[in-house]
């Protein structure tokens, strides 16, 4: 019998990034307390700009964002979100969205794996991603428990499950 696997990847809907932004957008431009406080939130190239006249109003955006990303099912871990930074008069963070597992964090999950997992459970990085091979499905699905409750600093997703 052929082994079943399943990849372990970190990807982000860009789709419904883009869902938060507009909503966020539209909730600033509504709010009574954002009135006359010239905050936006916006793309600016691959990064997402958030700016408001005051630190605690770019924070409460950064708050919203936050809250419409969960809401619509994106992991917080894979946001990437500065400090405050002043700005002429006004402030602004830069947020960025991680995507792909790093070598470093792949070797760390393979480890956990080995260490931790069923045995005879493979796996193997393969660029950005992570495969997961066993004869036993039962074995896979353990494997991917024991991931699910660690506390990874990164977003995963299994796919590929065959």
């Amino acid at each position: 019998m052929a082994d079943s696997s399943f990849d372990i990847v970190s990807k982000v809907e860009r789709q419904e990034v883009d869902n938060a932004l507009n909503q966020t957008a539209k909730e600033i431009s509504q709010r009574y307390d954002f009135k006359g406080v010239d905050a936006s939130i916006e793309w600016s190239g691959e990064k997402i700009e958030m700016r408001a006249n005051g630190e605690q109003r770019v924070k409460a955006v950064l708050d919203i964002f936050q809250t419409k990303l969960v809401k619509r099912g994106v992991s917080l871990k894979a946001l990437d979100a500065g400090e405050p930074q002043l700005s002429g008069k006004m402030y602004k963070i830069f947020a960025s969205i991680q995507e792909g597992i790093s070598q470093e964090n792949a070797k760390k999950v393979a480890k956990t794996i080995r260490d931790e997992g069923p045995k005879g459970v493979k796996a193997q990085v393969q660029g950005d991603e992570l495969r997961v091979s066993s004869k036993s499905r039962d074995d896979l699905q353990a494997v991917q428990q024991l991931l699910k409750g660690k506390d990874l600093d990164f977003a995963i997703q299994f796919v590929n499950y065959r």
